[in-house]
């Protein structure tokens, strides 16, 4: 039998932004997708720096339109992920204007 191994770095994180999204989809009906109510409720609980930082209130009900991008009112799996790519994208460009450009040799 061939040894398991345990999951690398990668796998752990995909893993667990699975599990976080099914933890909110699903209160509201309808269980693979985020409602208004389920996204706000994500947002709020595990990115509260996110909305602590915006001059906007309005900024999580904008960014629920954008992301639900076949206008049905909810965000599947897939408009989430975009979220998080988007989010995460906008954290590696803050860094990299934080840290001294370094040239190549």
């Amino acid at each position: 039998m061939a040894k398991i191994s345990s999951p690398t770095e990668t796998e752990w994180c995909i893993e667990s932004l699975i599990a976080v999204f099914q933890k909110y989809a699903g209160k509201d009906g309808y269980n693979y997708t985020l409602s208004k109510t389920e996204f706000l409720s994500f947002m709020n609980t595990e990115l509260p720096a996110f909305k602590k930082n915006q001059k906007d209130p309005g900024v999580l009900d904008h960014m629920m339109k954008k992301l639900d991008t076949n206008s049905d009112g909810h965000c599947t799996q897939a408009e989430f992920l975009n979220l998080i790519g988007g989010l995460a994208m906008a954290c590696h460009h803050s860094f990299l204007k934080a840290v001294p450009s370094r040239k190549q040799t």
